[in-house]
């Protein structure tokens, strides 16, 4: 896959060398607690070595490190779904908070877009985000998405229930 070039990033494959930058910005509790569980904090470098080394490898590159000065500050990333979902995928991404505000995931996302249409057999991309994330609202806004519904009490993270809002856009939107 040829690097996607944003005005101030990069999205790439990820590298083994990826991982000390990948530890250093997702070691943060305020990146940590918008996202799934899965998403360890603290964030090792084990944890990192780990994630590079299961994305690396895939021949189907669906999860792209958002690079800055040769570092890597971020992801995004989508999964096509299967059975009765399988024109649709799911948009993730996540920044290091030193880079919140300055419209990288937002370009990020409006960058995504065209790479997932062109590129897989799909018709919809969507987003779910959890119900304290303003921020990332207003990002998958500013990127072209329209919000759909609010699922209430759908989720439950640092113990806190919380409605989910489900964000999409369509290919011939």
């Amino acid at each position: 896959m040829v690097p996607i070039k944003g005005s101030k990033f990069i999205l790439r494959p990820w590298r083994l060398t990826d991982a000390a930058s990948l530890q250093r910005h997702a070691n943060n509790i305020n990146v940590a607690r918008f996202l799934f569980d899965r998403f360890p904090h603290p964030y090792t470098k084990a944890d990192a070595e780990r994630w590079v080394l299961a994305h690396q490898s895939k021949a189907v590159v669906t999860n792209l490190a958002i690079v800055i000065d040769d570092n890597a500050v971020g992801a995004i990333d989508f999964k096509q779904g299967d059975d009765i979902y399988r024109k649709s995928a799911s948009i993730g991404y996540w920044l290091g908070e030193q880079y919140w505000g300055r419209g990288i995931a937002t370009e990020a996302i409006r960058l995504i877009i065209p790479y997932a249409f062109y590129n897989f057999d799909i018709i919809r991309i969507q987003a779910t985000v959890n119900g304290n994330n303003l921020a990332s609202m207003r990002v998958l806004e500013k990127a072209g998405f329209t919000k759909e519904g609010i699922m209430k009490d759908a989720i439950i993270k640092g113990g806190e229930i919380m409605d989910e809002h489900l964000y999409a856009i369509l290919k011939d939107a």
